[in-house]
């Protein structure tokens, strides 16, 4: 931290451009977020996650009048998902890998930035990609989650650390969400359903990192004893021993919602861990708490209630997806409820007091089931879904990238309208040869990724009105970003296709501006004031060029009504040639290589070409496919952990690399075909 960012800041106070010291939010601001029209002090604006701005200086009638005020490089290659917070003139944004940036909402100048260095070799215990979406803030604080699963608390006009605590246990966890804080608690949970861990949220003391509490969405070993009654119930659910070797997962990555109304802390879990339930459990039980959503209450984390989307869940549909609390009509009578656009394609109301099931009605294509049962809340499950029981491939939607990933949806009062980010993924699943040999025989098997933004009523569960198809052509499961809402009857949307940043008219979604950001756009935008002038910002910065070496064009932009600022063309990036060696093993080593890859390769270089196709490197494309030592020498010799690809030598014997650079050069022959 430099003299200057502090003496920026101090300025800032002086000037009066903040109203108190940075990040002044306490709790009863945070229960008046709504009517603190100017500002966006949580992750969703309120704590309803609701994402509506109650401004309306820019509108339906003067949106073409929008233009860039200003925008910022953010010092990044990787994907940008993140919400800012807009706190009294000043914007904080958290970035891939942990890092945090404060900047002044009106002219855009970088006011601080923190590292916290997270070590490239703890990529081996994360999913998705370095991504974090947001912070929260509390008393003159920015708190945020890490990669390596810290917690820490800045200053908010320093950029200095505060606290920091090891937030996660023991394990291949990492924190990829962004905390919500209330009555002096933060809450938070990790990611990691993919490895064996065990799910779990915990509530922290604000001011110095204690824990307070930690609650488990899975059980653990009957032999250890339960923490608690609640844990000896859904063990119950559990059939087959062994599982508490195995993960058993129900990560809280994600969706985490506080409702001040009842003071319950409702968020959402993931999937098991392995993936395929009757690895998990050959028993079929139900397997609480995975792809559920859970209410605790805020003071002490004791369960409240439950509800269980997919019980005995196979698919990845975990139910990491926004949770949002709304004030609604049902059956005709007023209800406070919580709601969800499922990654398994239904969008659930339920009653936030007691997770009684509601309604719930399919926002996207979904052949996993038929509905839900009214009485029950359980659904009507289409038994050939059930691969891992038929035996048989199954063209499966949503595939596992969802209905509704984590890009969050947005709600207007004014229109009584719900708008969801919503994808129709088509996929095989089934064992991996039999999808090979489907494949084989079918070459024009559905496969594929489109999506669109869905206004969508809740109250009469049905679709009003749709943007306009998204279809990525570079492939890749993520073509829609996220939503915001505001009073201009406005509702901004972020596609990565095109490279666009749109406004629709919110009541019928006619298509009436939009912004070249000449990169994908992953996450929501908000919306703020500072000198009574209305500002539009939005984090962008994705795969355009198709490569993880090329540059993504992260920026953070700011949109104002007479803006006249521009961005450039991104830099000229070649790929890598797709040149591999001739191939050199047999049908069966490249299969064998095939599973080995998918065990523990796909989940960063999905079909060898990189998750979100430029997070990670393109497999097919590296020279090292022409050399076993040197394949060996990253893969098991950690040659390249600083950057992330640590050895994989204590999950791969040193006779299956061989297998599975053969099936990666098996892959660049193909694309070589197409």
């Amino acid at each position: 931290m430099t003299m200057r960012t502090a003496i920026t800041l101090t300025t800032l106070l002086m000037a009066g451009v903040l109203q108190a010291q940075p990040a002044a939010v306490d709790q009863q601001r945070l229960l008046n977020a709504d009517a603190d029209v100017g500002n966006w002090l949580t992750y969703g604006r309120t704590y309803q996650e609701q994402r509506f701005s109650p401004l309306d200086q820019i509108n339906d009638e003067n949106i073409d009048q929008l233009g860039l005020a200003w925008s910022l490089e953010l010092p990044t290659n990787q994907n940008v998902e993140s919400t800012p917070l807009a706190i009294d003139g000043v914007l904080y944004l958290t970035l891939p890998w942990s890092r945090v940036v404060a900047v002044d909402g009106a002219t855009g100048e970088q006011l601080w930035l923190y590292d916290p260095e997270v070590p490239g070799e703890w990529n081996i215990n994360v999913c998705c990609g370095f991504d974090n979406r947001g912070a929260a803030a509390y008393e003159g604080k920015i708190i945020f989650g890490t990669l390596d699963g810290r917690l820490i608390a800045l200053d908010a006009g320093t950029g200095q650390p505060v606290w920091s605590i090891q937030a996660t246990p023991e394990g291949r966890y990492s924190i990829t969400g962004a905390p919500r804080v209330a009555d002096g608690k933060v809450f938070i949970g990790s990611a990691g359903g993919e490895f064996d861990v065990r799910g779990h949220i915990d509530a922290y003391d604000v001011n110095t990192g204690e824990r307070l509490w930690r609650f488990f969405t899975v059980p653990g070993n009957p032999a250890d004893g339960f923490e608690d009654d609640t844990q000896a119930m859904i063990a119950e659910t559990w059939i087959e021993e062994g599982w508490w070797d195995k993960g058993p997962g129900g990560t809280v990555w994600d969706a985490i919602t506080y409702d001040p109304q009842t003071d319950l802390v409702i968020f959402g879990t993931g999937n098991g861990a392995p993936w395929d339930a009757v690895d998990r459990d050959a028993g079929q039980g139900d397997n609480l708490f995975l792809s559920s959503i859970v209410a605790v209450h805020a003071d002490d984390g004791t369960y409240a209630w439950h509800y269980q989307e997919t019980p005995w869940e196979t698919w990845d549909y975990d139910t990491g997806q926004q949770l949002m609390l709304l004030d609604m009509e049902v059956d005709g009578q007023m209800r406070h409820v919580v709601t969800q656009a499922s990654k398994n394609g239904f969008f659930y109301v339920l009653d936030a007091a007691t997770g009684e099931f509601l309604s719930g009605e399919n926002y996207t294509e979904v052949n996993w089931a038929t509905g839900i049962n009214k009485e029950t809340g359980r659904p009507f499950i289409v038994p050939e879904a059930r691969y891992n029981i038929t035996g048989a491939v199954y063209n499966l939607v949503p595939g596992p990238a969802g209905g509704h990933a984590w890009q969050p949806m947005s709600y207007s009062p004014n229109t009584g309208l719900v708008y969801i980010p919503a994808t129709t993924h088509w996929t095989l699943v089934g064992d991996f040869d039999a999808r090979a040999e489907h494949l084989k025989e079918n070459p024009n098997a559905r496969q594929s990724f489109t999506g669109r933004l869905v206004a969508w009523d809740p109250v009469n569960q049905r679709e009003v009105w749709r943007g306009e198809e998204q279809i990525n052509p570079r492939g890749g499961v993520q073509v829609i970003g996220g939503a915001l809402t505001t009073a201009g009857n406005i509702v901004f949307n972020g596609n990565l296709p095109n490279q666009e940043f749109v406004a629709y008219r919110a009541t019928d979604g006619e298509r009436l501006w939009s912004f070249d950001t000449k990169t994908a756009v992953f996450p929501g935008a908000i919306s703020y004031l500072v000198d009574g002038e209305q500002y539009i910002a939005i984090a962008v910065g994705g795969p355009v060029q198709g490569g993880y070496y090329a540059p993504n064009g992260a920026r953070l932009l700011v949109f104002k009504l007479g803006g006249e600022d521009s961005i450039p063309d991104l830099p000229a990036f070649t790929q890598r040639p797709i040149a591999p060696p001739e191939q050199f093993a047999s049908a069966e080593v490249i299969s064998a290589g095939g599973r080995a890859f998918e065990a523990n390769c796909a989940t960063c270089h999905a079909h060898g070409v990189g998750r979100g196709r430029s997070s990670f490197p393109d497999l097919r494309r590296t020279p090292a496919l022409h050399s076993q030592e040197l394949f060996d020498n990253i893969v098991l010799g950690g040659q390249l952990s600083a950057n992330g690809m640590v050895s994989f030598s204590e999950y791969i014997d040193a006779g299956d690399t061989e297998a599975i650079r053969a099936y990666i050069v098996s892959l660049a022959e193909k694309a070589l075909e197409e």
